[in-house]
């Protein structure tokens, strides 16, 4: 952007409260309506493509300002009746219509590769987003912070940009079980006398509920989080959940006392129960200890598998590289197609999660190790190891610069990279099509109703 152009949008002069009129031209990574006040940009959140509106503005920025509908004059065709009101997280698409949705997550993918430009990008092939069948109730897990509110025990999310928790009686993208769990949860707590965390004093017991559940098996994680260590009526409390939610098999306290952004505390003990609990993708089974990542949206997480292994094309003899492991999940999925399966993770429970796993399914060629994948991997081609093939789905902020480098060192013949990020996706792209053909990227809905998506990415070696 140009100096002059740069002066212009600074001198226009918004006030927070003011009224504007705005016509949305497109949506922003993040879901909001974007619009322009005299070439000033403006995220209108809620607002959609094509729309007229009158927008409040909340917050103005040199660059930019942030606003919400006041009025809609014009209503875009896409628009629905969403099936939650609340002002939180996770359905910021909730009022757009399915279908466009998923052509809105393919889009993000094409914005990211136009921003970073790899090498043959205008010819990537970008095939239409594969969504559910039914968008909602898919969400295996939920942290619901507790608080009390006009006496009474509440369980949600906080609104928007603030620490207000709003109760969530339903949410429709968590499932059904979670909730039940959740809602007789806060009935005991209320009816037990168990004093909710209040923020502003620091005071309380109960901060956060954090329920998993199984979509194969029906059993339920339990996670209570506390503000300390002691947890008064706690033999009470398993007994009433023990005896009213017989799907909760087992229940942990974790203690992570103050004021904290994070939601986990360091100390964590087994209150009931087992330590585990058992999801199932496919024909294979996997123990989920407390901590242990897994995929938030079991049903299209199999179909992503399933994308993945069309992708690769594994074949008996392939050696199979599965960076950022987790749990073994995407391996031991895999692990009968191929020779064998290496995986690492820096974090030790997943790692014994890993081990544990493939043992239960009886993967005897599989070795997973616990380390940063950028040491780990170096190490291996060191010592004689050299992946044929190689899936790597590393955090939003994309492959470790080391492990990149490592990998174009290594050259496995076929490589799947899943992104949950498109931008840093769209960033990593750029080193390795040099070496490497992008056959096509194929987003995964995994999150319908919010702006995210996953992409798997078919590569194979020039």
């Amino acid at each position: 952007m140009n100096n002059f152009k740069q002066k212009k949008i600074s001198s226009v002069q918004l006030e927070e409260g003011q009224k504007i009129p705005l016509t949305i031209k497109r949506l922003g990574i993040n879901g909001e309506g974007i619009g322009y006040f005299k070439h000033k940009i403006v995220f209108v959140t809620g607002a959609l493509p094509n729309e007229v509106v009158v927008a409040k503005v909340t917050k103005v920025l040199p660059k930019y300002a942030t606003a919400e509908i006041h009025r809609i004059r014009r209503t875009s065709s896409d628009r629905v009746s969403p099936r939650d009101v609340y002002q939180v997280g996770g359905i910021e698409l909730e009022h757009l219509a399915y279908p466009q949705q998923l052509n809105f997550k393919r889009d993000l993918v094409k914005q990211a590769l136009e921003k970073y430009r790899p090498q043959g990008f205008k010819k990537y092939q970008i095939l239409s987003t594969v969504g559910m069948k039914n968008p909602y109730f898919y969400r295996n897990k939920a942290q619901f912070q507790v608080r009390e509110k006009g006496g009474k025990i509440i369980a949600g999310l906080y609104r928007r940009g603030t620490h207000e928790v709003i109760d969530l009686p339903d949410f429709s993208t968590q499932g059904l079980l979670t909730m039940k769990v959740v809602r007789q949860v806060c009935h005991l707590i209320e009816k037990l006398g168990i004093p909710a965390y209040n923020e502003k004093n620091n005071s309380g017991i109960i901060k956060t509920l954090i329920v998993r559940e199984s979509f194969s098996t029906r059993q339920v994680q339990l996670t209570i989080v506390t503000n300390s260590a002691k947890l008064i009526h706690q033999t009470a409390l398993i007994q009433e959940i023990h005896q009213t939610l017989p799907e909760v098999v087992s229940i942990f306290q974790n203690v992570n006392p103050g004021r904290q952004s994070l939601v986990w505390g360091e100390k964590t003990k087994i209150l009931f129960g087992q330590e585990k609990i058992t999801e199932q993708l496919g024909t294979k089974k996997y123990n989920l200890s407390v901590r242990a990542f897994f995929q938030l949206n079991p049903q299209q997480t199999a179909k992503m598998y399933q994308i993945v292994a069309d992708a690769l094309a594994l074949k008996p003899t392939d050696h199979l590289l599965d960076a950022y492991c987790g749990v073994g999940t995407i391996g031991i999925f895999l692990a009968d197609q191929v020779n064998s399966v290496r995986g690492m993770d820096t974090i030790p429970e997943a790692i014994n999660d890993a081990k544990e796993n493939a043992s239960i399914n009886n993967c005897s060629n599989t070795e997973y190790v616990c380390g940063t994948a950028e040491d780990v991997l170096p190490l291996w081609l060191h010592q004689g190891f050299h992946p044929d093939a190689a899936i790597v789905d590393p955090p939003r902020v994309g492959l470790d610069q080391r492990l990149l480098e490592a990998l174009l060192q290594s050259k496995p013949q076929r490589l799947v990279y899943i992104s949950c990020n498109p931008s840093t996706l769209a960033r990593d792209l750029v080193k390795l099509a040099r070496i490497y053909q992008i056959n096509y990227l194929l987003p995964v809905d995994m999150f319908p109703q919010t702006p995210r998506a996953e992409v798997v990415v078919k590569l194979t070696l020039k």
